[in-house]
């Protein structure tokens, strides 16, 4: 047994320096190594993460090793360009860049003022960015001892003269290198300022020149490249959402449809922004409280999401996706209502399409919804105000059909005198079709203004738009 023990243990250690003598070529090389080294700092524990569209990632995590450093650092993860950060349990963070350079980078600093302190090997690119904050870092400092001495009136103007120098600063940085990501980043934050005459030396109209806005506005933003969405969401996300928010507000869902198409398609050629931008719009448009924006959402799913670019979503999530697409584009303002046939309390049928008022509320609701309690009295008192004025018939379904449910629905309705016969009472426990799928009803209420030949006015109705949807529609068509 000791002759064998021996012989094995000089086996393991001929092969222990066969291995050590390999080429290092034949070790797995890391894919990335970052050391963030801070002087005179009491962590342990250092964060690595990048920003993303309205939030952060945070990707890796190191502990102090006995040289004093934090390593981070992968031999199967890769690091997407972008703008990272360190940051400590505290809190404190500072950032930094990766963008077309192989991610091998030294970092060191004094934990006093990380920004100020810091200095870079291996990096350019983060040269150039740390080069340009430290003078952002004197500036604010600069300001904040200024707004201590000076009273509100000369600091205001004292600021604003610091800033228009300071932007000067980033003009000459931009020019001196429009490549780097810093660059792009400052750029991306520029509104493309329009043209007070054209071509020909004509002046430009208002219209003219908020039209040459909108078209320009996406110019200075490079959506063709995948780094632009891991920045803080001032540069992107804000960006675009300002863009559609309130460059957009009450636009016609076509126009918005225009100008998201073209954003989106400029973005192919950046996968990671072309994704974010199709679920990030869909997801927009899906939760809007403006029924017409309904229409968005169809075109975005239709588009890009059931389409063979959707490279990020697995098919049965498509195929979810696709149905409650399907269900919306037939249920879109200027569409025809689906039919929908139920029985009153006395079980007698009723059709919504065969209702013979010129205007038609179509009504889910349920007792139990607590929402509904509050929301529905109103709906009839405005309903009762406008109905032989407009002619308007209501037809309305209790959207929880069981025993308990219809005896509270009675009594509810008892209770608020809600006893019009144009007000149709139907319970929804029988019908011609699955109404809760075809009307993809999630929540109550519901509410529908329908006009006469059964098309789809006006939808997503509450207590507070009903009444004013009802007099700008209904009032005038007369």
């Amino acid at each position: 047994m000791k002759r064998s023990f021996r012989t094995n243990k000089f086996a393991l250690l001929a092969l222990l320096a066969v291995v050590l003598a390999m080429p290092s070529y034949a070790r797995k090389k890391p894919t990335y190594e970052i050391t963030l080294k801070i002087n005179n700092g009491y962590d342990s524990v250092m964060y690595m993460g990048y920003y993303f569209g309205s939030g952060n990632k945070v990707v890796d995590t190191a502990f102090l090793d006995k040289k004093g450093r934090f390593v981070f650092s992968s031999t199967t993860d890769t690091l997407p360009y972008g703008l990272y950060f360190f940051a400590n349990t505290k809190g404190t963070y500072v950032e930094f860049v990766v963008y077309r350079e192989k991610p091998f980078f030294t970092f060191e600093t004094d934990h006093k003022d990380w920004t100020s302190n810091m200095k870079v090997k291996g990096s350019p690119e983060n040269e150039f960015f740390f080069s340009f904050h430290r003078v952002d870092v004197e500036f604010d400092k600069d300001l904040t001892l200024h707004q201590m001495t000076l009273d509100s009136a000369a600091f205001a103007t004292y600021r604003h003269a610091r800033l228009l120098e300071l932007d000067s600063v980033k003009i000459d940085y931009i020019t001196k290198e429009p490549s780097r990501f810093l660059s792009k980043m400052m750029i991306a934050t520029k509104d493309e300022e329009p043209p007070l005459v054209d071509e020909k030396g004509d002046s430009l109209t208002l219209v003219q020149r908020r039209e040459y806005f909108l078209n320009h506005y996406f110019d200075n933003i490079p959506v063709e490249d995948n780094a632009i969405i891991r920045t803080p969401k001032k540069v992107f996300y804000d960006r675009v959402m300002t863009f559609f928010d309130s460059y957009l507000k009450y636009a016609p869902p076509q126009v918005i449809i225009e100008y998201l198409d073209k954003l989106i398609d400029r973005s192919k050629p950046a996968p990671d922004v072309y994704s974010y931008l199709v679920m990030a719009m869909m997801q927009k448009y899906l939760q809007s409280q403006v029924a017409v924006y309904d229409e968005v959402y169809v075109h975005l799913a239709k588009k890009y999401y059931d389409s063979e670019d959707n490279f990020w979503a697995s098919p049965s999530s498509i195929d979810k996706e696709m149905q409650r697409a399907n269900k919306w584009d037939r249920l879109l303002v200027g569409r025809e209502a689906p039919e929908l046939i139920l029985f009153d309390t006395m079980h007698v049928p009723h059709s919504l399409h065969a209702m013979p008022n010129k205007w038609k509320l179509l009504v889910f609701w349920s007792p139990t919804c607590s929402h509904c309690q509050h929301v529905i009295p109103t709906v009839y008192k405005i309903f009762e105000k406008y109905r032989e004025q407009y002619d308007i018939g209501a037809f309305t379904i209790l959207s929880e059909p069981d025993d308990k449910t219809r005896k509270q629905w009675k009594a509810f309705m008892q209770t608020h005198l809600m006893n019009s016969p144009a007000w149709l009472s139907l319970d929804g426990g029988e019908a011609n079709v699955d109404w809760h799928d075809v009307y993809d009803i999630q929540t109550t209420p519901q509410i529908y203004l329908i006009d006469e030949n059964n098309i789809i006015q006006a939808k997503k109705l509450g207590e507070n738009s009903l009444e004013n949807i009802i007099k700008a529609i209904c009032g005038g068509e007369q």
